[in-house]
């Protein structure tokens, strides 16, 4: 009969082969190793925002939605909207910044209540992942129809911590795993794993386009 394998050794060995390993793999050709580039812009993606992405007419809101979350002005059909929006969120290499530069166009700046970054697919209304009025004043920022954000991760953990009860648990912060509302994501990388799965979107809300939005943007990489 063989003798046992002996853990201890396999270990050893096992450690032994991986650090070999790791000296033995240079950087990919012509890569210079160098932790200043880490803020450096990496990944953008893009939208264009329209009312034509909302995932329906206001008079579809439920009956059972809280009031904070339903129009205080008369509604207008998506098809007879003018609003129109493009943005880009580019990220750093490290993940450790976001920017958001938005352009709108025909979008009354005093009727505006709200503007966030949603995950959520096409069509699907998704939790609030970013809070533009966490950063700036909405009409202020827009007032000349362009609005620049950084987001860090304290923009991120501020909208779970802002949530209270039930209905803030499903409107706030996106979760790591679909269904699940304990574990949420709190880093800029877990904003930009959302983006690569094409699961993130821009949505202005005003007085009149309150429960979906005025105009909707689903996030893209940017065609290079």
């Amino acid at each position: 009969m063989r003798n046992p394998i002996n853990l201890h050794t396999l270990s050893a060995l096992i450690l032994l082969s991986s650090t070999a390993l790791a000296q033995e793999v240079a950087p990919r050709d012509g890569m210079k190793l160098d932790p200043a580039k880490g803020l450096e812009i990496g990944k953008i993606y893009e939208a264009w925002l329209t009312p034509d992405q909302e995932g329906g007419e206001e008079e579809d809101t439920p009956a059972l939605i809280p009031k904070m979350f339903k129009s205080i002005g008369t509604p207008v059909p998506r098809a007879d909207r003018p609003v129109r929006g493009h943005g880009t969120l580019a990220f750093t290499k490290d993940l450790s910044h976001a920017y958001a530069h938005i352009k709108v166009s025909n979008l009354k700046v005093e009727d505006v209540t709200m503007f966030h970054i949603h995950c959520g697919r096409p069509g699907e209304l998704g939790p609030i992942i970013v809070d533009f009025s966490n950063n700036v004043n909405l009409q202020d920022g827009l007032a000349d129809g362009e609005l620049s954000v950084e987001i860090t991760n304290k923009d991120i953990t501020a909208v779970i911590d802002h949530a209270h009860g039930v209905v803030g648990a499903y409107t706030s912060g996106c979760g790591i795993n679909r269904g699940d509302l304990a574990a949420k994501m709190v880093t800029v990388a877990g904003l930009a794993t959302i983006a690569a799965e094409g699961e993130l979107y821009f949505n202005l809300h005003t007085k009149s386009q309150q429960y979906f939005g005025d105009m909707r943007g689903q996030l893209w990489p940017v065609e290079k």
